[in-house]
């Protein structure tokens, strides 16, 4: 059993590390819970494809509104603070939310209030966790560190969490939200027991929130890999964002999946994605990261393609394999090549600038993908990723070779 731990977390990442990754695994369980179940209610209250959208770009939304600001709160306080209390405040509205259901007063506009406001503790959790990690683990140990908790993101949160979010529906509406609430609240107590060191703020620094901010804007700016990362999954996110905002009326109107259905497409990404996890040392030995990008944006492009064109549920299932192994390798290289770039007193900035683009590509996304499902069908959102991705691949191949200058500081 120590030999197998020792495999897993290995003792030089720290006692640390370990409560960082038992924190990320439980907690990743109860967003795994919400990622088949939320929608899932959604579709239940209504059979609006717009509505249904709009209760992913609620969920998307936060980031764009308050990520600079947590971003640079995190550079600004205590960091462990941070976390356990917005995720203590993050299981207080998932129970608010269980309880209407129990006592039947759930509606649309709760649903979607609930959305909102749990997206937006979620900002500042997530904001302020991914600067925890290089204050635990050395610069040469990132990447280990990296794939552990990447790992626990894709068997408990993609893998576990959807099917098990999707049985707890079946069983009843309320379950997976009271689940989520509860898990949500151990995680935090996990977090609770890491010890930091300080993050590199000089104490005698008084500046405002928008300098430190702009501080964080210019960084980026001037670090060519770092812009280009940026760059990319901002505009990689509208196509992805305007397709899978409405994924739940595509499995189930185009694929006649049911609830349990839905949850499995999540899980067969996740299986793609542990087969990434098991080969992510052999590729990143004998692939350049340049040309690991472009082929997962090609990857990436012809998964939109695939999906807009089969009618057939195993056929889908097969592109999201593919998909959650590119989804893995991408996933795991780009916060590598960032927390190897950016010094400690402004990872929770330059983190706030990358996650601006995230959610900034996804909020536009879902709102043309609500509009395109409502008017041309389920399909034209998958149609217009495709064309999309395809053109923003030509336009940024040649940018993507700074990427192999991800160790510059």
């Amino acid at each position: 059993m120590s030999r197998l731990v020792e495999t897993v977390v290995p003792a030089r990442l720290g006692v640390g590390f370990r409560w960082l990754l038992a924190s990320s695994w439980i907690s990743n369980l109860g967003d795994g819970i919400a990622l088949a179940a939320g929608p899932l209610l959604v579709a239940s209250l209504t059979a609006d494809a717009r509505l249904v959208a709009l209760a992913a770009t609620l969920q998307w939304l936060p980031p764009l509104l308050f990520g600079l600001f947590a971003g640079a709160l995190a550079d600004r306080l205590d960091r462990r603070l941070i976390v356990v209390t917005v995720d203590l405040v993050r299981a207080g509205f998932l129970a608010v939310l269980a309880l209407t259901i129990l006592t039947d007063r759930v509606s649309i506009a709760v649903v979607l209030a609930t959305l909102f406001l749990v997206g937006t503790a979620e900002v500042f959790a997530d904001s302020t966790s991914q600067t925890l990690l290089p204050m635990l683990v050395t610069r040469d140990d990132l990447a280990i560190a990296n794939s552990r908790l990447q790992t626990g993101f894709i068997t408990v949160n993609q893998l576990a969490g959807p099917p098990f979010g999707a049985a707890l529906f079946a069983l009843g509406t309320v379950w997976p939200f009271a689940t989520q609430s509860l898990v949500v609240a151990a995680g935090a107590v996990l977090v609770s027991r890491i010890a930091l060191p300080p993050h590199g703020r000089d104490p005698a620094r008084d500046t405002h929130l928008r300098q430190d901010i702009a501080e964080g804007f210019r960084w980026v700016r001037h670090h060519a890999a770092v812009r280009t990362l940026v760059l990319t999954i901002f505009t990689f996110n509208i196509t992805f964002g305007a397709a899978w905002s409405v994924l739940v009326l595509y499995a189930t109107r185009r694929l006649g999946l049911g609830a349990v259905g839905f949850g499995l497409l999540t899980t067969i990404g996740a299986v793609g994605g542990l087969v990434g996890v098991a080969s992510y040392g052999w590729i990143t030995r004998r692939v350049s990261l340049g040309n690991l990008m472009r082929i997962g944006l090609i990857v990436e492009t012809l998964t939109h393609l695939g999906l807009a064109l089969t009618r057939q549920a195993w056929v889908a299932m097969a592109i999201f394999f593919v998909f959650g192994a590119h989804a893995f390798v991408w996933g795991t290289t780009s916060i590598t090549v960032r927390q190897r770039a950016v010094p400690s007193a402004l990872q929770g900035r330059v983190g706030s600038v990358n996650l601006v683009g995230v959610f900034g590509g996804l909020v536009v996304g879902s709102g043309i993908g609500g509009l395109l499902a409502e008017r041309w069908g389920v399909t034209a959102p998958f149609w217009f990723a495709f064309v999309g991705s395809a053109v923003f691949v030509v336009l940024i191949w040649r940018q993507l070779a700074h990427i192999a200058h991800e160790d510059e500081a």
